[in-house]
C-alpha cells in the first residue's frame, strides 16, 4: 500500500476591507473618518482631511488667482453686520467738522484785518474808513444784563428807557447784582413800580427762567456759533431777530453780523450804492456779501455814514459820545421781525459800543 502524503490545507484567504467612499460632504466635515483596521495593510491610517477652498477663475489686476472661499449663510450676516459696524465707526471721523473757534472784533488785530478786507472788497468804503474814526467794541456788561436792557428799552425813547432802566438796576442792588435769581426774586408788582409794563415783565422772567433751567448761559451764549446763537435767543419771549442782531455785534461783537431789517443799515447802503428806494432784505444779503466775514463792521459805517449825511439812524443803541440821531424801533402787535415804525431821539456819544441798548 502505497504511503499517500498529506498536503496541510491552506489557510483561506480573508477577504479585503473596501475603503469607504469619500465624498465631497466628508472632504469639507471637520469630524474625523475612522477606517476599519487592516492588520495586512498596516501603512493605512485614520487621517483628518482638511477643508477644500475652491478657487475662483478670475484673475486679479497683478496676474494673481485671488483666493475666495464660499461663506455660510451665518458667515455672510455676521460679516454684513461687521462691515456694517465698520463704516459707521469710520464714517464720523470722515465728516467730523472741528467747531469754529470765533474772534471778537474786540480782539488783538480784528479790527484792523476788517478794515483791510472791506478796504479790499469794496472801493466804496474807503473814504468812510479814511475819513471816521475806527470802530471800538469794548465788553461792559454780561450777556443776561445786556438782554434785560434790551428788553427794558423797547418801544421807548432813550431818556424814558434810561430812567426805567436806572430804577431797575436799583432794585436788584446794582448792575453787578443783576443776575437771573434776583430778576425772579422780584414780582410783577415790584418790577411795575418802578414802570416796567407786566409784559416786559414777563419778558425779564422769560429770560431769567431760560437761565436757570440752563438753557441759556452767558457762557455758552459766548461758545454757540451764530445760527445756534440766533436760534436760541429767539425762544425767548420779547426778543426778536433784531434784538438778536443788535446783541451779537454790541455785546458778544461778533464779527460777521448783517442786521437786514434795521432801518439805519438799509439806508446807509441806499446811499452808498445810490439807490432809488430802501433796499430790501434779501437785497442786502446780495449787495453786502462782499464784506464777508466782517459784515458788522461794515454795518457801523452804515450808522456813520447815515449820521454823517444828516439823516438819523437806528437807535440800536445809546452810544456815550459824539453827535448821533437815532431811531427807536418798534414791533408790531404780533411782534413781527419788522421795524416800521420810527421815534427820532438824539444821543450823545459813540465811544461805548459796548454800552449799547436795544430795541425791538
Amino acid at each position: 500500500m502505497s504511503e499517500q502524503t498529506q498536503t496541510p490545507p491552506q489557510p483561506q484567504p480573508q477577504p479585503q476591507p473596501q475603503p469607504l467612499p469619500i465624498s465631497d460632504s466628508t472632504l469639507v466635515s471637520n469630524s474625523q473618518v475612522d477606517l476599519p483596521p487592516n492588520p495586512s495593510n498596516p501603512s493605512k491610517i485614520p487621517i483628518r482631511p482638511q477643508k477644500i477652498r475652491k478657487l475662483s477663475s478670475t484673475t486679479s489686476s497683478n496676474g494673481k488667482t485671488p483666493e475666495t472661499t464660499v461663506p455660510s449663510a451665518s458667515t455672510a450676516t455676521s460679516g454684513a453686520i461687521t462691515v456694517t459696524k465698520n463704516r459707521r465707526k469710520s464714517a464720523p471721523k470722515s465728516s467730523r467738522v472741528l467747531p469754529q473757534i470765533i474772534k471778537p472784533l474786540s480782539a488783538d488785530g480784528e479790527i484792523d484785518n476788517a478794515l483791510q478786507h472791506l478796504r479790499s472788497v469794496d472801493p466804496l468804503l474807503v473814504s468812510l474808513i479814511d475819513t471816521l474814526p475806527s470802530p471800538q467794541f469794548e465788553l461792559h456788561h454780561s450777556a443776561f444784563l445786556a438782554l434785560s436792557k434790551s428788553i427794558l428799552y423797547q418801544q421807548l425813547a432813550y431818556k424814558a428807557g434810561t430812567s426805567i432802566y436806572t430804577r431797575f438796576v436799583s432794585l436788584c442792588g446794582g448792575e453787578d447784582a443783576v443776575c437771573p435769581d434776583i430778576v425772579l426774586a422780584l414780582s410783577p408788582q415790584q418790577l411795575k413800580q418802578v414802570g416796567i409794563s407786566g409784559r416786559k415783565a414777563s419778558y425779564l422772567h422769560d429770560l431769567a427762567n431760560k437761565y436757570r433751567s440752563g438753557i441759556l448761559s452767558d457762557e455758552t451764549l459766548v461758545k454757540m456759533d451764530d445760527r445756534s446763537l440766533f436760534t436760541m435767543l429767539s425762544m425767548v419771549k420779547g426778543i426778536g431777530s433784531w434784538s438778536v442782531h443788535m446783541f451779537m455785534i454790541f455785546s458778544l461783537h461778533r464779527p460777521d453780523v448783517l442786521p437786514v431789517s434795521d432801518l439805519g443799515v438799509r439806508k446807509g447802503v441806499q446811499l452808498l450804492y445810490g439807490l432809488e428806494e430802501l433796499p430790501r432784505p434779501s437785497q442786502m444779503e446780495q449787495l453786502c456779501d462782499k464784506w464777508k466775514p466782517y459784515r458788522s463792521a461794515g454795518a457801523w459805517y452804515m450808522w456813520r455814514l447815515v449820521e454823517g449825511k444828516g439823516t438819523p439812524t437806528t437807535a440800536a443803541a445809546p452810544i456815550d459820545g459824539g453827535n448821533v440821531q437815532a431811531l427807536q424801533q418798534f414791533p408790531t402787535e404780533q411782534e413781527t421781525q419788522q421795524h416800521q415804525l420810527q421815534l427820532l431821539e438824539p444821543i450823545n456819544g459813540i465811544e461805548n459800543l459796548g454800552a449799547c441798548i436795544w430795541s425791538q
